[in-house]
């Protein structure tokens, strides 16, 4: 198996003294990626290297832009099976999984190819005689990516897509998880043709991530950080930003509610649910963790629910027949069973699934979960769902916003102007009325609110997120000045 090396100033290099980690398969325990364990020494000529890139690639026309990125697009469809086979060995993925992160990621680095024309400015009034004022945006300089495992190529390719289209030059932190799968989407894009030092890549050891992160922030030319992951590590990159004044783009953790009114199609709302659950066994920042339904369709609803959870089988990815695939590691199997079990010893009733072997757990179902539950608060990120009955919408609205976190949310019923009411009310940066709480679209705004994280990825909401609005004026004639 060959080592996975650095890519710094357009060259595949080796991590400082030949430093190497390996991530293991989370089925088999075998070696599934070695990669080099980059040093902050490392990180800090990856920085380097973007800061000497930036003046050429912050002046190359949006045209330029567009056709790179384009081209990068195809290229990573290009790769569509060896990233199957790369997600499966590092994560435990399903094929269908994998061909979903390259669909929507080939969409996303489109998507900003559309947007290097949408970096605009306008012209402003000014109140001085012969004065024109602009705001103009402009490229940042270094921007700091950092994305996480779960969907690999989806968010990898998001942390890269807009800082590229704007102007910016990258240097990207891999994951510790998914290194592979990370240097595939790398692949495609320096195919598409980024002139060296554009695009820099590192991959670390687990135990070395706090040091290169805390150094890159530091580095004097990184202007930008964007980190897609867990709220507990958001707060540390949100801090060592603040103490640089460097502004942070984070989106992360979440408990998505899911409320079914008490005029929902059931049917409906049952696929979305499924789906929404347990796709990429929970393992999604948007996933259906907590379902609150009205009283009156309540045993309704688990029923169907139940019925379609125990399709879901659960095996080995590699031979593709399941729809359900690994949890990530022992450890996360573990935490999660942990809030099950509590729940059920606090008076859940277990309606599905609630069983796991190795790293293959079951779709799981709750009825009656209740506040004084673990599960009712802490994000399981597990193949876990949990009912949570209710009396009035007031009360749905109440138990939906009653979390630590707000990213997506989704609401079904037959009357949408008053699911449009109840929308309004939710406390999450994503809402959305008669489908599930998984969805995403390159052009929309993305992000959180509360210990979701803030700021936008997606469309023309990053533009505003890596690059900087300047005020230019040109002023002509011959004024007066009071001294």
């Amino acid at each position: 198996m060959s080592v996975l090396e650095l890519l710094i100033a357009g060259e595949k290099v080796s991590a400082e003294g030949g430093r190497t980690f390996a991530r293991n398969n989370p089925l088999t325990g075998g070696v599934a990626t070695e990669a080099a364990a980059a040093t902050v020494a490392d990180a800090m000529r990856a920085a380097d290297a973007a800061a000497a890139a930036f003046p050429e690639w912050s002046a190359t026309g949006p045209g330029q832009r567009r056709a790179l990125l384009m081209a990068a697009a195809d290229s990573l469809e290009a790769r569509k099976g060896d990233i199957a086979v790369a997600m499966a060995e590092e994560l435990g993925a399903t094929a269908a999984w994998a061909g979903f992160n390259v669909m929507l990621a080939a969409g996303m680095l489109r998507e900003a190819a559309a947007m290097t024309t949408m970096i605009k400015g306008e012209i402003i009034p000014s109140n001085r005689p012969g004065s024109m004022a602009m705001a103009i945006r402009q490229p940042a300089g270094v921007v700091l990516s950092m994305a996480p495992w779960n969907a690999p190529v989806i968010l990898g390719v998001r942390s890269l897509a807009m800082p590229l289209a704007c102007g910016n030059t990258v240097v990207m932190k891999s994951s510790e998880l998914s290194p592979r799968t990370h240097a595939l989407i790398v692949e495609a894009m320096q195919e598409g043709g980024l002139p060296a030092g554009v695009l820099n890549v590192i991959s670390n050891a687990p135990d070395d991530a706090a040091d290169i992160v805390e150094a890159l922030i530091a580095h004097p030319a990184v202007r930008r950080v964007n980190f897609t992951g867990s709220t507990r590590v958001g707060r540390i990159i949100a801090k060592l930003a603040a103490e640089h004044l460097k502004p942070a783009l984070l989106e992360l953790g979440g408990k998505a509610p899911m409320i079914v009114l008490d005029d929902a199609d059931l049917d409906k709302a049952v696929a979305a649910a499924a789906f929404g659950a347990y796709m990429n066994q929970g393992q999604i920042c948007m996933s259906t963790e907590r379902l609150v339904v009205h009283e009156a369709v309540a045993d309704a609803f688990v029923e169907k629910l139940a019925a379609k959870v125990r399709t879901l089988a659960v095996g080995d990815p590699r031979e593709g027949n399941t729809p359900l695939g690994c949890v990530v590691d022992k450890n996360a199997v573990e935490r999660i069973m942990g809030l099950v079990r509590d729940a059920q010893d606090k008076g859940a009733k277990l309606v599905a699934g609630g069983q796991a072997d190795g790293v293959l757990m079951q779709a799981t179902l709750l009825d009656h979960v209740t506040p004084a539950m673990r599960i009712y608060t802490e994000e399981s990120f597990g193949p876990t769902a949990s009912v949570v009955r209710v009396g009035s919408i007031d009360e749905a609205v109440r138990v939906a916003n009653d979390t630590e976190y707000g990213l997506s949310a989704c609401i079904f019923g037959e009357d949408t102007v008053r699911a449009m009411n109840v929308a309004k009310r939710i406390e999450s940066g994503i809402c959305h009325i008669n489908g599930p709480t998984v969805h995403d679209e390159a052009q929309m705004p993305f992000g959180g609110v509360k210990d979701s994280g803030y700021g936008r990825f997606g469309g023309t909401a990053a533009i505003e997120e890596f690059t900087t609005l300047r005020w230019i004026t040109v002023q002509d004639g011959t004024p007066h000045y009071p001294i």
